[in-house]
């Protein structure tokens, strides 16, 4: 009991809250006052922090800003006008989606996801079953690069024409001939959603 310690952290406190806080029992000298400003470091904070047994997971934070300018179509059919509103839709959804994420959407809204799976195409392949139908002239946002072409081929079969997603695999020339065979338009952001 005696090395258990109390902590309070706010934006900033009034003599009289301080007093009361020091003086509370059965605080007292158990208790750390912090004062944090978080708009101070609102823009210096570029890492997502995680607790891991054994340490910390340091990673890039996922800001999910972009402009479309900055999207890159790597395939020969450029996508429509249609099939880009719902890219830049499903691409932003698919953020919130747990990794390893794969969402359909078709008309500015979801019809398939599949979350939260140790491979891709698992995902890819929950998210068409859940789609079914709707999959018909559809797009695919993935929040991390595809590892193999499996997940474009699985697309074509059920549909797709386009996906959406951030480039960056050892296997992006294969990932993008495949696109091509099938006629799917697919756009590299450049930046990943996934986070472990």
């Amino acid at each position: 009991p005696d090395n258990f310690v109390e902590g309070i952290i706010a934006p900033g406190y009034t003599q009289d809250a301080l007093k009361m806080l020091k003086e509370r029992q059965p605080w007292g000298k158990r208790l750390i006052i912090l004062k944090v400003d978080p708009f101070k470091y609102k823009e210096e904070l570029e890492f997502d922090i995680r607790r891991i047994k054994g340490g910390l997971l340091v990673q890039e934070e996922d800001k999910e800003i972009y402009l479309r300018e900055d999207l890159k179509t790597v395939t020969k059919r450029h996508p429509t006008h249609k099939e880009m509103e719902d890219l830049n839709f499903a691409w932003k959804v698919c953020k919130y989606v747990k990794s390893n994420a794969i969402l359909i959407a078709k008309d500015k809204m979801v019809v398939g996801v599949g979350a939260g799976q140790m491979s891709r195409i698992d995902a890819a392949l929950i998210a068409i079953r859940k789609a079914g139908e709707r999959c018909e002239g559809a797009v695919l946002a993935s929040d991390a690069f595809f590892p193999f072409p499996d997940v474009v081929e699985e697309a074509a079969k059920a549909g797709i024409t386009a996906i959406i997603q951030p480039g960056g695999s050892i296997r992006d020339k294969k990932v993008i001939e495949v696109s091509e065979k099938y006629n799917i338009a697919m756009v590299f952001t450049g930046m990943r959603h996934f986070l472990h």
